[in-house]
């Protein structure tokens, strides 16, 4: 095992928190923006970037909205002009309920899960519990995924190798009393709840966030071989021939009130059947509930994008501003 953080900010994936006055900026889909969360989103201009704002490697960006309990990730993502931002693909995860991607769709991990909940981060070891699993990269994936997963990365036919979200945890038996008291609430973390294989990489690096109060002991958890650990039974597994099948979320209306001039208050209301979550866009973005207040100083058209695990709906409603 590999702890991947550590005091250097270029190791591990960094996460910035921002609260409910953060300003909603543009994000520029890429590559994969037809698995992708639409913008806005609050993504602050000067918001780390995994790697360093040089890095050429995943530069993932984290965004945890405290105010509003939003979860914003972005994959290969950079800063633009006017406060924007470009991304090969995002995920907005909805912190008071239970969304997964919809099947066979990416997130900003190749696993199709959130990141951040899976990061080992100094105030949860310094506090002495940990209750979350933790995500780890093995160099070869096959073409298949098991639950919370919704995406696979394949890079061989091996039949062997494993699927996307497979979840490992360290034997009961393995003795961790020699280890530093952070580190046993580490591994004790690794018995209980385990790790669950996220993306393709180095061989049982396990994801942290980087900490200048992290200390030498880091080390220690290097000693700990591959067999310490068992695979949980993993059931069930999806494939191309076994993927689930249901229906895309209804949305049966999406209005907008009478505008009465540019910068008057709006309200768009609507009724969606089965979503795990929905995005209102150009503004304001990810939403709760069956309406929000908009002020558009001009004509505009708004999108409602209903998503749920089998796919995503969406329809269109346009305000007029006299």
């Amino acid at each position: 095992m590999h702890p991947d953080f550590g005091t250097d900010p270029r190791y591990g994936i960094p996460y910035v928190i921002v609260d409910g006055n953060q300003s909603l900026v543009t994000i520029h889909l890429g590559a994969y923006g037809g698995d992708s969360d639409p913008g806005p989103m609050p993504v602050p201009g000067n918001a780390p970037v995994e790697g360093g704002s040089g890095s050429t490697g995943d530069r993932h960006v984290l965004v945890l909205d405290n105010a509003n309990c939003f979860l914003y990730e972005l994959y290969n993502a950079a800063p633009g002009s006017g406060g924007s931002w470009s991304a090969d693909s995002t995920a907005v995860w909805d912190l008071l309920g239970n969304e997964s991607r919809p099947y066979t769709w990416t997130s900003a991990d190749a696993a199709g899960l959130p990141i951040f909940p899976g990061l080992i981060r100094y105030d949860e070891a310094a506090s002495g519990n940990i209750r979350h699993a933790f995500r780890f990269t093995l160099p070869h994936t096959r073409a298949a995924f098991i639950p919370p997963a919704s995406h696979w990365a394949a890079n061989t036919s091996d039949v062997n190798a494993p699927p996307m979200g497979m979840h490992l945890r360290l034997k009961a038996s393995y003795d961790i009393s020699g280890f530093s008291k952070q580190m046993q609430t580490i591994l004790t973390a690794m018995k209980k709840y385990g790790l669950i294989l996220a993306d393709n990489g180095s061989s049982l690096f396990v994801t942290g966030a980087s900490d200048s109060r992290w200390g030498g002991d880091l080390d220690s958890l290097k000693t700990v071989p591959a067999t310490a650990f068992e695979v949980v039974q993993m059931s069930p597994v999806y494939t191309s021939s076994s993927l689930p099948h249901g229906s895309a979320p209804t949305i049966t209306s999406f209005t907008a009130s009478t505008s009465s001039g540019a910068g008057s208050s709006v309200t768009l209301s609507w009724s969606v059947n089965n979503a795990s979550y929905v995005i209102v866009s150009p503004a304001p973005g990810a939403v709760r509930g069956s309406s929000v207040t908009v002020t558009p100083t001009a004509t505009a058209t708004y999108t409602l994008y209903a998503t749920n695990q089998y796919d995503r709906s969406q329809a269109t409603v346009t305000v007029t501003v006299p």
